[in-house]
């Protein structure tokens, strides 16, 4: 049912008749809003960049031998934008019933919050325009396949070796305004919109026939950039059962994270081009990466440093949160990854 019914009310009312305090037992923690870029688009439906796709070469002259001139090549590419949006309406005399509309319409409000949320977490990993049109691509469907005749950014997905369909992956994302960004649509506002249409709204029965409704609508247009490919990857096929992590021989998290850092053209602090020496594992300016995995993989994550007694997995503190860091990149949990990703091949 659409609407939030007798029944449902009457599952939110304590004791003392008030709405009650709801335990979010569906809840998740997507931690990728945490270092996320957000950019205003250069389209109103997207956003159009230019990237380097070949460089000019030079030539070795001889003596009265001319120089052939060469040039670089460019490509433009567009990614779109996704519209996210959710109605809830509340028939006025239930939202009524004990006096608090209130409380009963922000039960409710703060639910549709925390999905869309999940769903805008799982559509920046898994969203895919070419089968779902009015979503937009996320990082999966980009990322997706090892092998490197097929794709030249394959050479950033690394292979830990799954071949059912039980598998998770860990992405290590560096976020920047060349590298990777998420976009709003040109001329609208960023992030989750939330505005309070009041009662003024008709709602219609199954004859057609309009009764009086609170109303709240929610939008949140998103879309996303991965401007340079070098800036990301993803280590895929990670089996998560007893045959996987779970068993005698499980993958090397901590090896394949490794070659992820590896991967990525820069991650040494620069000055004037010159790499500073006394701080090779931090970020490049302009450059925030993190390593992003479900709560299956972080749980692994401790028990093979334990198990390795791995001193490049240390605990910071940024603005009062506990952080672990690898080689000074932050490990974020995404619950909206799974632990049901089909083999990549």
């Amino acid at each position: 049912m659409a609407y939030l019914s007798l029944l449902d009310w009457s599952r939110r009312v304590g004791p003392d008749g008030s709405i009650d305090d709801i335990a979010e037992l569906l809840s998740q923690c997507n931690e990728v809003f945490k270092d996320m870029l957000w950019r205003e688009s250069n389209l109103p439906t997207g956003h159009k960049c230019t990237v380097r796709t070949g460089l000019p070469s030079g030539t070795w002259r001889s003596l009265y031998g001319g120089i052939a001139p060469t040039k670089s090549t460019t490509a433009q590419i567009t990614d779109g934008v996704g519209s996210l949006e959710g109605l809830s309406q509340i028939d006025v005399d239930l939202a009524q019933l004990d006096g608090d509309v209130g409380g009963t319409r922000m039960s409710e409000d703060n639910a549709f919050l925390e999905g869309m949320s999940q769903q805008m977490a799982t559509t920046i990993f898994y969203g895919n325009s070419s089968t779902s049109p009015t979503q937009f691509t996320g990082f999966a469907p980009r990322f997706n396949t090892v092998t490197t005749s097929t794709a030249a950014n394959a050479r950033n997905v690394l292979n830990a070796g799954g071949t059912a369909s039980a598998n998770a992956s860990i992405w290590l994302i560096g976020w920047g305004d060349e590298t990777c960004f998420g976009i709003f649509p040109k001329g609208s506002k960023a992030g989750l919109v939330f505005e309070d249409r009041g009662d003024i709204n008709f709602a219609y029965d199954a004859n057609n026939n309009p009764f009086r409704v609170y109303t709240s609508w929610f939008q949140w247009k998103a879309g996303l950039v991965v401007k340079d490919w070098r800036y990301v990857t993803r280590i895929a096929n990670i089996d998560t059962t007893t045959v996987g992590l779970q068993g005698v021989t499980p993958p090397d998290l901590f090896a394949l994270m490794s070659k992820s850092v590896v991967r990525l053209p820069t991650m040494s602090k620069r000055v004037s081009g010159i790499t500073e020496t006394d701080a090779p594992d931090e970020p490049a300016p302009g450059i925030a990466p993190a390593f992003y995995c479900n709560r299956s993989i972080r749980e692994y994550l401790d028990i093979q440093a334990i198990r390795d007694k791995n001193v490049l997995l240390t605990p910071k503190e940024y603005a009062g949160e506990p952080v672990v860091e690898f080689r000074g990149v932050p490990i974020r949990v995404v619950d909206a990854l799974t632990n049901t990703e089909a083999t990549l091949t």
